[in-house]
């Protein structure tokens, strides 16, 4: 199919982005085009006005400042994913987006595409939630810092205001006594996944701080789990019987709804699976 017919915006700056964005009736924004063209072409978005983000300067760069790194929205994901100074500083964030897609995705997709359609089942919107990352967006009234926490609302929905363009993402480097861990179970590799994990903790003398647990594709956002990570706090990585607890307290604290692709039960069983694989890899990694 082809999609309806739109206007198309071609804007040099943030500023006419979103000023297109307030002015259209029902707009939308192009990235990397790999989640909204194929909407488009089986005509399950409809735009009266599609904004191509692909010539506004300034939103293709990395950069590694004041202890975090800051990705621009229009980076590339195989861009973020082999370059130094993510891998050095984030290396959960390139381990995750080796599970985005296939290259040829992960070559067009952008970071920004990715955590601004917030699908559920992404890997980027868990990995940013698990990291405590940021999203700075940009509207009429300038600009505002949004904490992962509070910016997944549900299925593809974020607190960002209709006329606002995300613009980066922030996400503080991991530190030397850092441990994490990413897995998730698909069908088949670069499908979306039925349950993924992603787990980032201290580990100080053996003993497990600030853990973070995420799951994701389990639920309408991605979910953090604090009943895992009290599991987890002041006890070893290394200990057999403490993932095994942590996985028996994840599967049995979600409370997912059933889809085409699993029941409830599975699901459960599934977020165990990965929560332990998360933190099995975990034990053996070091930022």
């Amino acid at each position: 199919m082809k999609p309806a017919a739109f206007r198309y915006h071609r804007p040099s700056t943030v500023a006419k982005a979103a000023a297109a964005l307030g002015e259209g009736e029902e707009a939308k924004l192009l990235a990397g085009g790999q989640s909204l063209v194929p909407l488009l072409n089986l005509r399950l978005a409809q735009p009266t006005d599609l904004i191509d983000l692909s010539a506004v300067e300034g939103l293709d760069r990395i950069e590694r400042e004041r202890g975090e790194i800051r990705i621009g929205a229009m980076v590339r994901q195989a861009d973020a994913e082999h370059d130094d100074q993510v891998r050095a500083a984030v290396p959960l964030v390139a381990a995750a987006l080796g599970h985005v897609g296939h290259p040829q995705i992960r070559a067009r997709g952008t970071v920004g595409g990715s955590v601004a359609h917030a699908d559920p089942a992404a890997e980027l919107p868990a990995a940013l939630l698990a990291l405590g990352g940021e999203v700075v967006a940009e509207g009429p009234d300038g600009r505002r810092t949004i904490a992962a926490e509070d910016y997944f609302r549900g299925i593809m929905t974020t607190s960002l205001a209709p006329d606002e363009v995300l613009v980066e993402v922030r996400i503080p480097e991991q530190s030397e006594d850092s441990v994490w861990g990413c897995t998730e179970i698909a069908r088949r590799r670069g499908d979306y996944a039925l349950a993924g994990a992603m787990v980032t903790a201290r580990a100080n003398g053996g003993a497990i701080e600030d853990s973070r647990v995420v799951l994701f594709s389990v639920a309408s956002v991605p979910l953090r789990m604090p009943s895992v990570e009290k599991v987890l706090a002041g006890r070893s990585i290394q200990d057999a019987d403490v993932l095994r607890e942590a996985a028996k307290v994840a599967a049995e604290d979600l409370d997912p709804a059933s889809d085409l692709h699993a029941t409830p039960e599975f699901k459960r069983h599934l977020a165990g699976v990965v929560v332990r694989r998360a933190l099995e890899k975990a034990a053996g990694a070091r930022a």
